[in-house]
């Protein structure tokens, strides 16, 4: 099964909370004041939900694919 991460970029505050609890290393550490996913971790994705579920403003959505 494979998992994918989308994330209200408009919303976002780039706390880096996804970043730090991310077991799978998909996100990127936030740069002006934004977070991003690393394009070649996006399949590393396990379903965990830690970014989903920790991120203070929701704006992380986990999708089964």
């Amino acid at each position: 099964m494979s998992f994918g991460i989308e994330i209200d970029m408009d919303a976002c505050t780039g706390c880096g909370t996804c970043y730090e609890v991310c077991p799978s290393e998909c996100f990127d550490e936030p740069k002006g004041g934004k977070v991003s996913i690393i394009e070649a971790n996006r399949d590393d994705c396990v379903g965990c939900r830690a970014c989903e579920t920790q991120c203070p403003e929701e704006v992380i959505t986990i999708t089964e694919e």
